[in-house]
């Protein structure tokens, strides 16, 4: 390749000086001919190991030979496209344990970064290299362990963004956390499933801005406008709804602060409260359980109700008391503490101020908690100490009383529980979501489709839907569910005179 690479431009040199202007093409392209088509079965068959041993120098003399003739450079790309996409497979295959989405997205980033590099340095950014670069990211970003279970990739990192952004991010500056965030959105681009990702991220991002775990507010929106940038406007509505939400609760609060000192109301506690917009929020009503709330919190409530009835009618306010979250002093011990737990936590506590002891049962009867919702929360007061059982199994006979010998170094403490991490049922209830929304997705596509073409036959309609699907990519028997879906709700028919043909019912 050298010897070949040093005749072509001996070749040239004569060129300019015997020859007219008018010939250099010419000669360049026999000697090319000569030289470099005619042995190009031989060339071809030392890409594989090059690009495989990653030889640099000898690619850069392979690129400018195969370059210039016409299909030279399609056996290079290719095996440059395997190489990427088996390396990418070694990093990502296998990952398992807490930090996963960290190694995932890093991991991958990392084989991106090397590549891309590569392919600047070697290949002089060519377009056809960048594109095998692209292929190959994409491939195993979006590959399947299992083809029967969803991509995982969405998942994973809205965990890595949701890892960034949390308060427990140590030892990260907030430029080194921005740049993090900002290399993200390079693998996010690859992600098939954005609108898994979306659901995912929506999820996270709500638990941060209800439990007050963000970071910091400024690094929360550029991320947003990040994903507005890649993916527009629709993609990011729901997510700026959220925001907006956060900051009108904030006015509000001050207003109903305003509203009990006008008509001189005391509490007796701190209280404040998020209005949420149903629409908005990813919050649903599946855990709802039914709950009495302990007497110190009822005025709050009522006088919360009527405060809002009065300011806005016809708006209807539902409790989410299991995303709600109190500080209870301990003033019971040697030294006062001030705990940070959920609402059924302080409700369970709050029933030992006219009590010793009591049982599971009573507790639970009280309170009307579902089985599930009262041994998760019971549990985590038992597991950190506060209050200590009589038996090893919590059952319904079970004597609870306060730990008079509870201790602790420090005096603001916080007891979480299984309520901050995402539990199998609600990844489950995440993926039924976003089937769900693909459904009516792919039905106002078709709808707006046979809408301005009136009458498209089967293949072109799947060609259209396919073409404005851009969050996701649509398997063909759901598209096809759909159109019957919609042949059934007397949107669209099929035309008489043939059987995949469809018309539009105006």
């Amino acid at each position: 390749m050298e010897k070949v690479t040093q005749r072509l431009h001996e070749e040239n040199m004569r060129s300019h000086h015997f020859l007219h202007y008018s010939s250099y093409s010419a000669v360049r392209a026999k000697c090319e001919e000569e030289m470099v088509a005619g042995h190009l079965g031989f060339l071809h068959s030392e890409c594989g190991a090059m690009v495989f041993e990653e030889r640099k120098d000898d690619l850069r003399n392979m690129y400018p030979l195969l370059h210039p003739v016409a299909g030279g450079l399609t056996v290079l790309v290719q095996h440059v496209m395997a190489h990427i996409k088996e390396r990418g497979l070694v990093a990502v295959i296998g990952l398992h344990g807490e930090n996963m989405h960290i190694q995932f997205v890093e991991s991958m980033l990392g084989v991106h970064k090397k590549y891309k590099e590569l392919i600047q340095e070697v290949f002089n950014s060519d377009q056809s290299f960048m594109g095998a670069l692209d292929k190959a990211c994409s491939s195993v970003i979006n590959h399947r362990m299992n083809p029967k279970q969803p991509c995982r990739s969405p998942e994973l990192l809205a965990k890595y963004c949701d890892t960034l952004l949390k308060k427990s991010s140590k030892g990260m500056s907030e430029s080194e956390i921005d740049d993090r965030l900002a290399n993200s959105i390079t693998i996010f681009k690859y992600i098939d499933d954005k609108d898994v990702f979306q659901k995912f991220y929506s999820r996270m991002l709500a638990r941060r801005l209800i439990h007050q775990q963000s970071q910091s507010m400024d690094a929360e929106e550029a991320m947003i406008n990040r994903l507005k940038q890649a993916c527009g406007y629709e993609f990011t509505n729901k997510l700026h709804r959220m925001f907006t939400d956060i900051s009108v609760s904030n006015d509000l609060n001050n207003k109903f602060q305003a509203f009990l000192k006008r008509d001189n109301v005391d509490l007796g506690v701190n209280f404040s409260i998020y209005v949420l917009q149903a629409g908005a929020w990813p919050l649903g009503q599946a855990n709802l359980t039914s709950f009495v709330l302990p007497q110190e919190l009822v005025k709050s409530v009522q006088m919360f109700e009527l405060f809002y009835h009065n300011r806005f009618s016809g708006r209807k306010l539902t409790w989410l008391h299991h995303l709600c979250q109190g500080e209870l002093k301990l003033c019971y011990l040697k030294k006062p503490y001030i705990v940070t737990m959920q609402v059924f936590q302080m409700a369970m506590l709050l029933l030992f101020e006219n009590a010793d002891s009591l049982t599971a049962k009573e507790i639970q009867t009280t309170l009307q908690l579902n089985n599930e919702q009262f041994n998760k929360h019971l549990a985590s007061l038992i597991d950190c100490k506060i209050i200590v059982s009589s038996t090893e199994q919590l059952i319904d006979d079970s004597v609870l009383r306060l730990n008079m010998d509870y201790t602790n170094k420090r005096t603001r403490l916080r007891i979480t529980t299984a309520m901050q991490r995402e539990s199998p049922q609600e990844l489950e209830q995440t993926v039924t979501a976003v089937d769900e929304d693909r459904k009516l997705y792919l039905q106002a596509a078709i709808v707006r489709i046979m809408k301005s073409r009136k009458v498209l036959r089967h293949n072109a309609l799947i060609q259209e839907v396919l073409s404005q699907s851009k969050a996701f990519a649509p398997a063909i028997t759901m598209i096809k569910k759909c159109i019957e879906a919609l042949i059934d709700k007397q949107y669209i028919e099929r035309t008489p005179n043939s059987s995949d043909e469809y018309s539009y019912v105006a």
